[in-house]
């Protein structure tokens, strides 16, 4: 062994200039290690970005199904009719009462109410416990049954602002328009129809009105 050689080195290595030998080998292994542990992170992120993407593209396709089920379930409930079923004038038969000193004014009412399509059934004046006691435009009286309140509404598009009353004992189909003192004529024609095309008109809900998509 040189006297030169340093302790340790077992031979392996001579000093011939002015420098030391350097340990190239030991920088390569640790710069290997350094590489390997670099790519092992790198991968992991790329997994992790991976399967982030994949759950927020998952979790997009899930909310838009939704989405779009929402609207087909407002466009269904808009589509809905929502209307209340009520009977043509050809099927409400109407008793005309007079409650007025004025003559001729419930055959005059008659008359107009078969032009618009009504049945006529008795033209006369009003019973006692009516005649010359409707201050108002009129009153349109029924029996109890679900059908006769519905002729009633039907009723009511052609004379604003008469009162509607039932009958308990009262029995058939028939109802009445009592003529009252403030009676001045029955409705137009195209404001009645327009009347009638409200109540009968398909309605929507109004979650489904506000739904946007």
């Amino acid at each position: 062994m040189s006297m030169l050689t340093p302790p340790g080195m077992g031979g392996q290595y001579k000093i011939t200039g002015d420098k030391y030998p350097r340990m190239r080998p030991a920088r390569r292994r640790g710069r290997l290690a350094f590489a390997g542990v670099a790519c092992v992170a790198v991968l992991g992120v790329l997994g992790w970005g991976t399967l982030q993407l994949i759950d927020v593209f998952t979790g997009g396709d899930k909310a838009s199904a939704a989405g779009a089920a929402d609207c087909v379930t407002s466009a269904r409930a808009s589509a809905s009719p929502a209307a209340a079923v009520l009977p043509k004038p050809g099927q409400v038969t109407v008793n005309v009462l007079n409650a007025t000193t004025r003559s001729g004014l419930a055959q005059k009412t008659a008359d107009e109410l078969k032009k618009r399509g009504f049945r006529v059934g008795e033209v006369t004046n009003a019973p006692k416990e009516y005649d010359k006691k409707v201050t108002g435009t009129g009153v349109l009286l029924g029996g109890p049954a679900s059908s006769v309140k519905s002729a009633l509404t039907v009723l009511g598009t052609q004379l604003p602002g008469a009162q509607s009353r039932t009958d308990a004992a009262r029995e058939g189909a028939a109802v009445d328009l009592i003529i009252g003192n403030g009676f001045k004529g029955l409705a137009k024609p195209a404001d009645a129809d327009a009347a009638l095309a409200e109540l009968t008109a398909p309605r929507s809900t109004p979650a489904a009105e506000k739904k946007s998509c």
